[in-house]
């Protein structure tokens, strides 16, 4: 294994198995099970998933991973970033989370804005008229709120980074640096989500490159623009486009991850990238653990040509 292949670390994560954000049946999974084929799979690390699916004991946490030598390294937590009234709310989950990130160690806690019925009308099509946006005075409450979390995150030594999201308020590229122009007085980073970036009209490996300085947390995900054509066209929102399968195994879609590891590489990038396939539960075409698998091959081949 060369030293440019030992500087990418892969680990996985719920939605991979159709977990969603809120209770139902996707949370009736074993979660036992999940980490086992995690593991089969090789990978050496998880993220938390929605609160509440895995343990939120911390201890009984730890034992599941500590038996399988997996590593957490954090959470998405998806928050309404342009709404003053919920400020109390955002903080307040963000300590709840962070609480449990920090006693297992975990370095990350990765901020998204939430998602809202006007943007998933506009999936993937923000240039669209009449798509909604956010006013100056709702940008302006970005800065303040992301300020709070930034300071909540780091009464628990957590790292805080951001997340553009389809289907919210930061989606696009214009968006992104938006919400970066909006927050520059903190050192929030950026997590950027290879599969959401091509959804929301950007270039993976543009992005990477254009917040190097930034960018200390990578989740890897495939898009089929075939897919994305369609979700366009025929106006799917997200949940729509994920039920087409618009996210595939990696190296099944159309994302050129040769390019945007040597990226990451030449710019000095070293750490976790989390490896994703959202995907519908209960779909009987998918089978998650023959997926996960066949996506780290396809990554460690190309790493381990760096």
């Amino acid at each position: 294994m060369s030293g440019t292949s030992r500087q990418f670390l892969f680990a996985s994560a719920p939605d991979s198995w159709g977990v969603l954000d809120y209770p139902g049946p996707s949370w009736e999974q074993s979660y036992e099970s999940m980490l086992d084929q995690m593991v089969e799979a090789g990978y050496s690390g998880t993220e938390l998933g929605p609160y509440g699916f895995f343990p939120t004991d911390p201890e009984a946490l730890r034992a599941q991973l500590d038996k399988r030598r997996m590593k957490l390294l954090g959470s998405f937590v998806p928050v309404p970033l342009g709404d003053p009234s919920a400020s109390t709310a955002v903080i307040e989950r963000i300590r709840k989370v962070g609480k449990l990130l920090s006693t297992l160690g975990a370095p990350f806690l990765v901020l998204a804005d939430d998602q809202s019925a006007g943007r998933n009308a506009f999936s993937g099509r923000v240039y669209d008229k009449g798509c909604p946006t956010l006013t100056a005075a709702q940008w302006k409450h970005v800065g303040t709120i992301v300020a709070d979390a930034e300071r909540a995150a780091n009464e628990f030594g957590l790292d805080l980074v951001f997340h553009p999201h389809v289907a919210t308020y930061v989606e696009t590229p214009e968006e992104c640096e938006k919400f970066f122009d909006a927050t520059s007085h903190t050192n929030i980073g950026l997590c950027l989500d290879t599969g959401h970036c091509v959804y929301g009209h950007g270039d993976a490996s543009k992005e990477a490159d254009k917040y190097k300085n930034k960018l200390r947390f990578v989740h890897i995900k495939d898009c089929s623009t075939a897919v994305l054509e369609q979700a366009r066209s025929h106006h799917w929102n997200f949940e729509q486009a994920i039920e087409h399968k618009i996210f595939t195994v990696i190296g099944q879609g159309n994302i050129d991850f040769p390019h945007f590891f040597r990226t990451l590489a030449a710019n000095g990038y070293s750490g976790w990238c989390v490896v994703e396939q959202d995907m519908k539960f209960g779909d009987p075409t998918v089978v998650p653990s023959d997926n996960v698998t066949a996506s780290l091959k396809y990554l460690r081949a190309i790493v381990g040509t760096l």
